[in-house]
């Protein structure tokens, strides 16, 4: 059997990857893929409103319970989770984090890195990690950068769908068909309601329209759920697809 390969996640929150990413990473996991996400923060201010409604909350109550709920999420994915807490609303990255983000890509070497896009003016946490992702990206594939370690190949990185996609400028490029995995991005979903419940539905109904909109585009009949992504570096290839 070959290499299924690795995919690698940066998520600014911790329930970022699994509304906009959960059914690649679940679909990947069962190809046999080694999926790992990073989350740069728990989320736990500005992304865990309704643990913030629970009497007598603190903000280390809010990491925990969202660590938790995020490393349920990521079970079910077939996932494994970390978390550098950098903190959000807003996150701060610096540059001991950016190190730790480097060595954790060279040690994962994905082939695939998947994170926010470029401009969300929602929410610049996400801007921030995507800016992230190519700057650690970059020292990462560096030859001359910790010759102990391996330098990071060609990963192309693709941006998941924000939450209100037309004014970040996000133009889908992929509609993966996620129909057989997506019980299990519901289920990884419902792992965050404790922190975003209201957001169940909302991306339940979203991945139903990018399947009419994968249909439309030539998917077959029995594709009923699809995740929307964009490139951000050319595709390789030998036929025009």
């Amino acid at each position: 059997m070959p290499d299924a390969g690795s995919v690698l996640v940066v998520s600014a929150h911790a329930a970022d990857f699994v509304w906009r990413a959960g059914g690649a990473l679940a679909l990947y996991a069962d190809r046999g893929a080694a999926v790992h996400v990073v989350c740069l923060s728990f989320g736990e201010r500005g992304e865990s409103q309704g643990l913030w409604k629970r009497e007598g909350m603190t903000l280390q109550g809010v990491k925990d319970a969202r660590r938790e709920e995020s490393g349920n999420a990521a079970q079910v994915l077939g996932a494994t989770v970390e978390f550098l807490d950098l903190g959000d609303y807003p996150l701060r990255v610096d540059t001991a984090a950016e190190d730790r983000l480097v060595g954790i890509l060279r040690e994962h070497s994905p082939d695939v890195l998947l994170t926010h896009v470029a401009r969300d003016p929602y929410n610049t946490d996400h801007d921030l990690a995507h800016a992230t992702t190519l700057r650690t990206r970059m020292v990462a594939q560096a030859h001359g950068h910790d010759r102990t370690t391996t330098p990071l190949g060609a990963a192309q990185v693709f941006q998941y769908e924000p939450h209100q996609p037309e004014v970040c400028g996000f133009v889908p490029d992929l509609l993966l068909d996620v129909t057989p995995v997506w019980d299990r991005k519901l289920e990884a979903m419902r792992c965050m309601a404790g922190g975003q419940g209201h957001l169940v539905d909302y991306y339940t109904d979203l991945g139903v329209r990018r399947g009419v909109q994968a249909r439309r585009n030539g998917a077959p009949a029995e594709v009923t759920h699809a995740e929307a992504f964009t490139r951000t570096f050319p595709s390789v290839g030998s036929e025009l697809r």
